[in-house]
């Protein structure tokens, strides 16, 4: 232990003597270093984030969507064919009102709601002069069951709003804070003009839910620059927009029942209707089976890219390598010194190795530092809370001390080899 504090401290002389040296030969591993870790917490941030949002939908929550066959079943194969699908879905081919009504009586102990919705499209809402940007959903009953919205005044809509199709709204705070200069009790029972798709609709506020903000971007906007979701009934909806198509929709499962196995039952029960049907299908997935695909995928390109920036260490290390092969040439007659004062081959190797460690452990500590905080900037700006990544830290230290190991040995042992006299001799 003696023997380990003295080389410590013999490393620790060598670097403050060449202090820009020493920093400059640390470059490579903190800039390795700190890729590793900003990336990580970067990627461990965004996982948590929508594994957060996906479980605030509710854990019991099954998304049902409309898909085309292709050979691969996996989900986002089907939402990437979707995405760049060409050809309009036809009205044959679409979810009816009749299907989800069968669904519901079928499996009516195990399903709380289902959820459908028509998005009109985005506009903006006025009263007098002022006005607030929106984006108009048509919502049915089970919309309440499968969000969680904070309400601060007024109430949600009745049956006779849905049924009735009532020319009422639930708006945000935002447009509370642009229409009513933030009361919203005031708000609740006055008249709104809804501008969307070239229309004019009149709503009734009926209820005001509160706007999170959602990243930083939304932070520095102004509350005029900022669309919030404003929801009337469904059937409102779709007797201005004529859209009876349902090609997505949520299904809430009641509390006990395994979402998974429902999800299951769901997609045998809409094949029965699409099994003839070689162009589309119905998939249903679970909020935590989405959770856990998106966080395996998010993970392996973290690790794909991680490794892609663990190449700066190997880079840094050799930059290790170099100095400390600048260092033993400068020192021949320390070591030489050393040598005929009876010190071991043993004793300088592990000299030299120390030296190495000491080196990569604080470029290692101060890249930690460095990525740490590169993650928390990049997760503010992408508007996520950032966490850094306690595994990728202890990795990234084991592997420095190993980057130590591995390129200091050979010049430390060609230190150990040095026949002492031609040290001495050494100019």
């Amino acid at each position: 232990m003696t023997m380990l504090l003295e080389n410590i401290k013999l490393a620790f002389t060598s670097l403050l003597a060449n202090k820009m040296r020493a920093l400059l030969t640390m470059l490579g591993i903190i800039i390795g270093i700190a890729s590793v870790i900003a990336i990580m917490t970067v990627g461990d941030s965004l996982i948590i984030y929508i594994s957060e949002e996906m479980n605030s939908m509710g854990a019991n929550n099954i998304m049902v969507s409309l898909q085309p066959r292709t050979d691969d079943d996996n989900f986002f194969s089907t939402m990437m064919s979707a995405a760049t699908m060409d050809q309009e879905i036809s009205e044959d081919d679409m979810i009816t009102i009749e299907m989800l009504e069968e669904l519901n009586n079928q499996h009516k102990d195990e399903i709380k709601a289902i959820t459908i919705y028509d998005y009109q499209g985005s506009g903006q809402v006025s009263k007098v002069k002022d006005y607030a940007n929106v984006s108009v959903y048509g919502v049915s009953a089970g919309y309440f069951a499968s969000q969680e919205l904070d309400y601060v005044a007024g109430r949600l809509f009745n049956a006779h709003d849905f049924d009735e199709a009532r020319p009422v709204a639930i708006v945000s705070t935002v447009v509370v804070d642009n229409l009513f200069e933030g009361d919203a009790e005031k708000a609740v029972g006055s008249q709104i003009e809804a501008f969307v798709n070239g229309k004019y609709s009149e709503y009734t506020i009926v209820g005001v839910y509160d706007y999170m903000v959602q990243n930083m971007a939304t932070m520095m906007m102004s509350a005029y620059e900022i669309s919030t979701e404003m929801l009337i009934p469904y059937k409102t909806s779709v007797n201005q927009t004529h859209n009876t198509d349902i090609s997505n929709l949520y299904v809430v499962a009641k509390t006990g029942v395994d979402s998974d196995l429902l999800a299951k039952k769901i997609e045998r029960f809409f094949e029965g209707y699409y099994r003839d049907n070689k162009d589309y299908k119905v998939v249903a997935y679970n909020m935590q089976s989405m959770v856990e695909m998106v966080g395996n995928m998010i993970g392996v390109v973290t690790t794909a890219i991680s490794i892609v920036a663990a190449i700066a260490l190997i880079v840094g290390g050799i930059g290790v390598m170099n100095i400390m092969l600048v260092s033993i040439t400068e020192r021949t007659r320390e070591i030489g010194t050393r040598k005929a004062l009876g010190a071991t081959n043993s004793s300088i190797r592990t000299q030299f190795i120390v030296e190495a460690i000491i080196i990569c452990l604080i470029g290692g500590t101060i890249g930690v530092i460095v990525g740490i905080l590169g993650g928390e900037c990049a997760a503010m700006i992408l508007g996520y809370p950032a966490t850094p990544s306690i595994s990728g830290i202890i990795i990234s230290l084991i592997f420095s001390m190993i980057t130590g190991v591995f390129f200091g040995y050979y010049p430390a042992n060609k230190a150990a080899k040095m026949n002492p006299i031609d040290a001495l001799r050494y100019e």
